[in-house]
């Protein structure tokens, strides 16, 4: 069998192999929607097809859209070259249970895959089609973080994006040079209205998605490259809006163990690829059955029904306040927490800390005890029935192929918001007490530990990719196992950096605390697992 319209066509067979196949009439869902597309979106990740495409799939099955989706890539053209194309866009999605079940899905909502390129006349030609089109109601984006800036790690504007300032829309080279000129054709079709929604796991996502689109259009109309009301279409809420969104799914690289289950079920042409960007690519993408999407309700040209899919429709502030629980508090420092003493013990999945007593603790402490008293309800999710989700199901589901090592990477930009807004919360409250923090400087002491490039056993290791990596690992050079130091001396410099932490350590009792822990955990082989014990 192939994953591909021929291949499928055999539905029954696919069935018999416990696959949900896809039920509705696709190729009469993809004329709908080459003539009326509603919903495009710019990055064809693995995000993107384990949850937005299955999303879709749901609401096609149900007869609740007439149309399907449509997918761009403006990366990794690859992408859509060898995987997704061979497969006439077809994938399958692997939903790896807690209990051990797999769940296997054959996707199809996705009828058109085109690739981003203003050099590419007939991809970008048919592009700037549907961007014409009055029935398209929105453009979503999962494009990483660092996909809205326009400006290199020294704040320096980006090549690509000067000459796209510069020359303007006929052209662009940059990702969202592109994105912006398909906005403009939308508006030389008379200013049609149209959401563009970040989906990308940051702060206030809309916003880095319009400050983009808004520094491209004013740059053209002050060139005169654009009508010079393209930029109070840009700002016009009842035209284009930027809703903000908060997502949550862990979708990790293809992973064998599921590869083989596929391949012991005779589905040809299943094999992973690398792209020469260095994207894993496969087929099939492998994720947990736990999923969160809340989004900003500002769609001016009407949006898909996603709310009968379990999408959170809401004000602006809602999201925020979701957002904020789970970045500061209910997930993404626990899963921070996990990545720095998981590389510290030699773990490789992070579910296997969870069998670990003292990672537990110190996972629960920092959740329950530390994190859940500064978060505010969003009303729409509970917080502490968050938490236990996260704790009980999520993290330790052993099905789950997450490893400390990928969840470490950039940890340094991670730890002010991460635990920074918890401290900052504690320090402006009358009832909370910063000396009560135990777990937080333990996961700080941890982290320069870390920094060291030295397991708990001894053994070196290479820390995962991390801006501040150059300048702070030598800070620590002189510090050896077993060997007399003077911790304070070395490591309070790094303590004082409000950009790592998000306040001055040295300005509180959590600044002594970390010097001690550190120097604990830095005097001898198995002292982090000893400290972790104690504490």
């Amino acid at each position: 069998m192939r994953l591909d319209k021929t291949g499928l066509q055999d539905k029954a067979a696919w069935e018999a192999l416990g696959y949900h196949v896809p039920s509705y009439d696709r190729e009469r869902l993809t004329e709908n929607t080459k003539n009326n597309p509603e919903w495009i979106h710019f990055g064809a990740g693995n995000i993107f097809r384990a949850y937005q495409a299955n999303l879709m799939q749901q609401l096609m099955e149900e007869g609740k859209s007439d149309t399907g989706l449509i997918v761009a890539e403006g990366f990794d053209y690859e992408i859509i070259e060898k995987m997704y194309r061979p497969h006439d866009d077809y994938s399958i999605l692997v939903t790896l249970k807690g209990n051990g079940d797999v769940e296997k899905t054959v996707i199809g909502s996705i009828v058109e895959s085109l690739i981003l390129d203003s050099e590419n006349e007939k991809e970008f030609s048919r592009l700037k089609a549907i961007f014409a089109a009055p029935s398209l109601k929105m453009a979503s984006f999962t494009i990483t973080e660092k996909g809205y800036s326009l400006v290199d790690g020294k704040g320096e504007t980006l090549p690509a994006v000067a000459r796209d300032l510069e020359n303007g829309p006929a052209k662009p080279e940059s990702y969202l040079g592109k994105v912006c000129a398909l906005v403009y054709e939308r508006y030389q079709k008379g200013q049609l209205p149209l959401a563009l929604v970040s989906m990308d796991n940051c702060s206030h996502n809309g916003d880095k998605l319009k400050a983009a689109v808004t520094a491209f259009a004013d740059a053209w109309v002050k060139a005169g490259t654009a009508e010079k009301e393209f930029s109070d279409y840009v700002n016009d809420t009842s035209k284009l809006t930027f809703p903000w969104s908060m997502i949550d799914k862990i979708t990790p690289r293809p992973d064998p163990k599921v590869e083989a289950i596929l391949e012991a079920d005779s589905i040809e042409g299943l094999e992973k690829a690398v792209t020469s960007k260095n994207t894993w690519v496969a087929p099939f993408v492998n994720a947990e059955e736990c999923q969160y999407l809340v989004i900003e309700d500002a769609f001016p040209n009407g949006r898909p029904a996603l709310e009968e899919t379990g999408v959170m429709f809401t004000a602006r502030e809602t999201v925020d306040k979701v957002e904020k629980m789970k970045v500061c508090t209910c997930l993404n420092p626990l899963h921070t927490t996990l990545a720095v003493f998981g590389c510290l013990l030699g773990y490789e999945l992070i579910s296997e800390e969870m069998k670990n007593p003292a990672l537990k603790k110190l996972v629960e402490r920092i959740g329950y005890q530390e994190g859940l008293p500064v978060v505010v309800n969003p009303g729409i999710l509970e917080p502490k029935q968050f938490i236990d989700e996260v704790l009980q199901m999520r993290i330790p589901n052993p099905f789950m192929p997450d490893t400390p090592q990928r969840i470490a990477t950039d940890t340094s930009q991670k730890l002010p918001i991460r635990f920074g807004e918890t401290i900052k919360a504690y320090m402006a409250s009358s009832d909370l007490d910063v000396d009560a923090l135990e777990g937080i400087p333990m996961v700080f002491a941890g982290w320069l530990r870390y920094l060291m490039g030295v397991d708990d056993n001894g053994k070196a290791f290479t820390p995962s990719p991390d801006p501040l990596l150059e300048t702070l690992m030598p800070l620590l050079a002189e510090v050896k196992l077993g060997e007399p130091c003077d911790v304070e001396a070395v490591i309070t410099p790094i303590l004082k950096r409000t950009d790592i932490f998000g306040v001055d350590l040295t300005q509180n009792v959590l600044g002594k605390k970390v010097i001690a822990l550190f120097g604990e955990m830095i005097s001898g082989v198995g002292a982090v697992a000893k400290v972790l014990e104690r504490v």
